[in-house]
């Protein structure tokens, strides 16, 4: 089941991102904390958030905000998208996925972005059979305060 975040969700989805950036060879990169994150989600409701439930577990989960493009206006950035590996290749991913793009087609903006590391072959496998533009060309910048 794919629904909108709740409060109390936050403990799970924190857990969720552990495991990303573990998976993502950097688990001493996260500082952020389940109440920090509770609080950005409902309280200042800076960020939002879908969950995959299953069995009343929560596996997965999609983080999106709102950003903005000189270009295009309003934007939707998907932060972190991620289902645990034991439920993956059934298709959650592919509905929390399709969560997020409805949102931001509901919200009218004019581009979502997210991004990929290079040596993920599955994740980039599964926004090319989602027909996603996967852009080599930019290079992230970024300052750590």
């Amino acid at each position: 089941m794919i629904r909108s975040v709740k409060r109390g969700d936050e403990h799970a989805i924190m857990e969720l991102i552990h495991a990303l950036a573990l998976y993502e060879k950097a688990p001493e990169e996260v500082v952020n904390t389940a109440l920090d994150l509770g609080v950005h989600l409902f309280d200042e409701k800076i960020c939002d958030a879908f969950v995959a439930e299953e069995g009343g577990k929560i596996i997965g989960f999609a983080l999106f905000y709102t950003n903005y493009s000189t270009w295009k206006g309003k934007c939707l950035y998907l932060e972190d998208f991620f289902v645990l590996p034991e439920f993956r290749g059934v298709g959650i991913g592919s509905k929390l996925f399709d969560a997020v793009v409805s949102t931001a087609k509901e919200r009218g903006v004019k581009r979502m972005d997210w991004q990929v590391l290079d040596w993920n072959t599955p994740a980039l496998n599964f926004y090319e059979n989602k027909k996603a533009h996967l852009d080599p060309e930019w290079i992230n910048g970024r300052y750590f305060f």
